[in-house]
């Protein structure tokens, strides 16, 4: 039996494809094939010159992933507080790969204050990794984790269930990692009349979340007050708060919510929708943005 485990680069998409050799079992049955994986490669966030996080993530769009998370955290809350966004060097002037340091206008040695002087007096002692699996988001406690963040505007937004039930398969049809791999989570940011507007895939759902609102952060579109967002997956209290923080007022999900995501979208006046399957859906809290 082979043991071999090596990856080399798919020309299908060598930054977040690799290729493998399996032992591929059918029955009673087994044989040699290739396969295709889902990129997880660890990416660092410098603030200012200084390590602040190490994300696992799929690469691309490692930009807009790295504000969309500073965004998230409350360390910046405008694309008016960077002053240069680069790829971090090493001693010899030459770029450190997955590693990106964000310039942002402020003096001295951000990431070993204890304060930064940025909106909400951001502690930079919260030095933390973020895996692809879950969404810690570094606060120091869970009184910091809920932090206050005003509710979302009421307004009149409204719309059909039949075009909600439309977005799972437009998400699934324009996932091309995914179609590949079987292996990457996917965030779609989607009109009011159904179109969608902007797909993310990464390994980590929060992940994509946070390159769909940091492309918005670069592309002055945020906030997101007249959009929606589909995620592949469940539901946690992080996605909503990441979504309070880009004032989207609809979540929908393919799959559940946790009992915290239901709480904070309630009191967010937030859409929240889970187990979006076919022509069914569950819808948790403020049902009157969806009509018949």
């Amino acid at each position: 039996m082979s043991t071999q485990r090596d990856l080399w680069r798919s020309e299908l998409d060598p930054e977040r494809i690799v290729q493998t050799i399996v032992n591929h079992w059918q029955e009673t049955e087994h044989h040699e094939r290739e396969d295709v994986l889902a990129v997880e490669e660890p990416f660092e966030v410098r603030i200012n010159g200084e390590s602040l996080a190490v994300i696992m993530r799929t690469p691309g769009h490692d930009r807009e992933l790295a504000l969309g998370f500073l965004f998230s955290e409350g360390i910046l809350s405008t694309t008016d507080d960077i002053e240069g966004i680069e790829s971090a060097v090493d001693s010899d002037g030459l770029p450190l790969e997955n590693v990106i340091n964000v310039r942002l206008r402020q003096p001295g040695n951000a990431a070993s204050e204890a304060s930064c002087g940025l909106p909400g007096g951001v502690s930079f002692e919260r030095h933390f990794a973020v895996s692809s699996s879950c969404g810690l988001c570094g606060k120091n406690s869970i009184a910091s984790l809920l932090q206050d963040a005003p509710p979302l505007e009421q307004d009149t937004l409204q719309v059909s269930a039949e075009t909600l039930y439309m977005f799972a398969q437009r998400l699934r049809e324009q996932q091309a990692v995914f179609s590949h791999t079987g292996g990457l989570h996917a965030a779609g940011l989607f009109s009011l009349r159904g179109e969608l507007q902007l797909l993310r895939e990464d390994i980590g759902r929060h992940n994509a979340v946070d390159k769909l609102i940091g492309h918005g952060l670069l592309r002055k579109g945020l906030p997101y007050r007249e959009n929606l967002l589909l995620v592949s997956g469940r539901t946690s209290f992080e996605i909503i708060q990441k979504a309070l923080q880009a004032r989207i007022p609809y979540v929908i999900a393919i799959s559940a919510p946790s009992s915290l995501a239901v709480d904070l979208a309630e009191k967010s006046n937030m859409t929240l929708v889970g187990f979006l399957r076919g022509h069914s859906m569950n819808v948790y809290t403020h049902p009157e943005r969806i009509t018949s």
